[in-house]
């Protein structure tokens, strides 16, 4: 059995920056605001690259088990709910997010 981490909140990871959204033409974001929305940016970036790259890892590792027991590549309920999850998160790009998240961890179809 391996042994489980105790992860920091991710919201709290995320969360970590305050962003003050402009009111109009009249409230614009400063040089200095807005470069340091780009730093947080750039740093939210790594954490969902990170993320991404240690999903697949444990997605190809739940693909390789499955197969190797006789079971399929994929299944289609788990892909659906994954699917629709994203599209109430995120909106209508969830969708796209959410199928390219899944062909990493599986391959593509066909």
């Amino acid at each position: 059995m391996s042994e489980h981490t105790e992860r920091p909140n991710s919201d709290a990871i995320i969360d970590a920056f305050e962003v003050r959204s402009p009111t109009g033409t009249d409230d614009p974001l400063s040089s200095a605001e807005i470069e340091s929305y780009r730093e947080e940016i750039n740093r939210l970036d790594g954490i969902i690259i990170d993320a991404i790259r240690r999903r697949t890892e444990v997605s190809k590792a739940v693909g390789k088990t499955r197969m190797g027991s006789g079971g399929t590549r994929l299944v289609h309920t788990r892909e659906v709910q994954i699917i629709n999850e994203f599209r109430d998160k995120l909106g209508p790009e969830g969708p796209a997010i959410a199928t390219a998240l899944l062909r990493m961890g599986r391959g593509r179809l066909g």
